[in-house]
């Protein structure tokens, strides 16, 4: 090949390091069923054209045959330059090959920006502009298409989608939220637009990379798969339904402060433990920092992250990177303002200060709150949270809970002094009462199922 090359593809092929670039140049032959070297029986004689179908047989375990026709389309669309060889009639040339490779794993966000306008647009033909939805149906796509290579390539960190929730709405939403960013012109998103939101939105990059890389099979040297979930662990997935989806996980685990990489650790759900406040309580003090997912009686599913462990105090908590975020209908976060510091609340058994848990905002207008009597909780911003900038999180300001989970997502402190086996035991072995309440109700008791994880975060 070498200098039968455009300069064009030339320029390109010099992004990748000298071992990288047998693996770049040999996707075309590999596509054709070839992949023999050079001048070998098999290799696609000079010329030929690679097609929707071969492009198929390579992508189809990982991708949609929608994104398929889409990253055909793009590649088609290509203009090589004046260099090259003639392009065929139908078809995808190697050089169109090569450029659409290295755009997509090398590029800067103004070489990708015309590609995702490409695989954005219905149908074929030059167009300098896609509306929004056309951008959204494409990452649509795309997103599942990185769930899928999750999935099928074994990188689920031990999260069980069949045990989480509605995995295609979680796609929508994923893509939704990708798009809010999108600053169209008033005849759309042109490239322009595409290329300030790819450079702001490193998510759309990553997913493209990853469709490529996978879906073609190509394993470049010093470029490890991207590990897009957190790691699970100890979680009884047979008694829970998550109220997380792999999407939404996508979303939230990246806004985490980098420094929280430990595993998530199911430290209280109601579907296992019970409606109690104070057995929530005991799921939440002295594990480290957590996040707290809520889904009312409407149907939304929104939460706050805070950033250490809570302690019982009348004294607000935390710092600035905690933060409040919505998961259904849409996925937001909000993050802390500077206007003060009501970043975390938690109380329990006082009489001259609110009893329960709340986040940003003041008492009696929280941005976030949890009564102590457990059923009842509001989320009053007029319009907005002071701490956290975020909108009503909640259906109804005041809302009715139907099911709760906390998630310690990072290191456990050590344990001082003398408290050493302490939080080993259940709080129903500690409370005969409670124990005795929850058998009058009919509440299976679960407790065993959070003990393994609460010893294994104090060795």
């Amino acid at each position: 090949m070498g200098n039968t090359e455009s300069v064009s593809v030339q320029k390109r092929l010099s992004r990748f390091r000298p071992e990288e670039r047998p693996v770049v140049e040999g996707v075309f032959d590999k596509l054709h069923g070839g992949g023999a070297p050079s001048g070998a029986p098999g290799k696609a004689p000079a010329g030929t054209t690679l097609t929707l179908e071969m492009l198929q047989s390579s992508m189809g375990s990982v991708a949609p045959e929608s994104m398929v026709r889409r990253v055909y389309q793009c590649m088609c669309s290509i203009d090589p330059g004046p260099a090259a060889p003639p392009a065929a009639a139908s078809g995808v040339g190697r050089e169109q090959l090569l450029i659409f490779l290295a755009d997509t794993l090398r590029g800067t966000a103004e070489e990708r920006a015309p590609l995702v306008r490409a695989m954005a647009q219905r149908g074929a033909g030059p167009v300098t502009a896609v509306p929004c939805e056309q951008v959204a149906e494409f990452l649509e796509d795309l997103i599942s298409t990185v769930v899928q290579i999750v999935v099928h390539r074994g990188r689920l960190q031990a999260w069980k989608p069949e045990r989480m929730g509605d995995g295609p709405l979680g796609v929508k939403l994923l893509a939704e939220h990708l798009c809010s960013e999108l600053k169209p012109s008033d005849q759309g998103c042109d490239d322009s637009c595409l290329e300030d939101w790819i450079f702001r939105t490193p998510q759309v990059s990553l997913y493209l990379e990853m469709l490529v890389s996978e879906g073609l099979d190509m394993s470049l040297s010093g470029r490890p798969a991207p590990t897009l979930l957190p790691p699970c662990r100890d979680t009884p997935w047979k008694d829970l339904r998550c109220l997380l989806d792999l999407p939404s996980l996508m979303f939230l685990a990246p806004q985490l402060p980098d420094s929280y990489s430990a595993p998530w650790r199911l430290v209280f759900s109601t579907q296992l433990h019970g409606e109690s406040f104070s057995r929530m309580v005991t799921g939440l003090t002295k594990c480290g920092p957590t996040l707290l997912l809520i889904r009312d009686t409407k149907g939304h599913i929104f939460g706050g992250f805070a950033s250490h462990a809570w302690e019982l105090s009348p004294k607000f908590q935390g710092d600035s990177r905690c933060f409040l975020f919505t998961v259904f209908p849409r996925l937001r976060v909000y993050t802390a303002t500077g206007y003060n510091e009501h970043f975390m609340y938690l109380n329990q058994n006082q009489q001259t200060m609110p009893n329960g848990l709340g986040m940003g905002g003041q008492h009696g207008y929280f941005g976030l709150w949890l009564d102590s009597d457990f059923g009842r909780g509001h989320s009053r911003a007029r319009p907005r949270c002071t701490t956290y900038g975020s909108p009503q999180l909640s259906e109804e300001e005041d809302f009715s809970l139907d099911s709760v989970e906390v998630w310690a997502v990072g290191k456990p402190p050590e344990p001082q002094e003398g408290e050493e086996g302490r939080g080993k035991r259940s709080i129903l072995d500690m409370d005969p009462e409670a124990q005795a309440m929850m058998e009058m109700t009919g509440k299976t008791l679960h407790s065993q199922g959070l003990r393994e994880p609460e010893e294994d975060q104090e060795q």
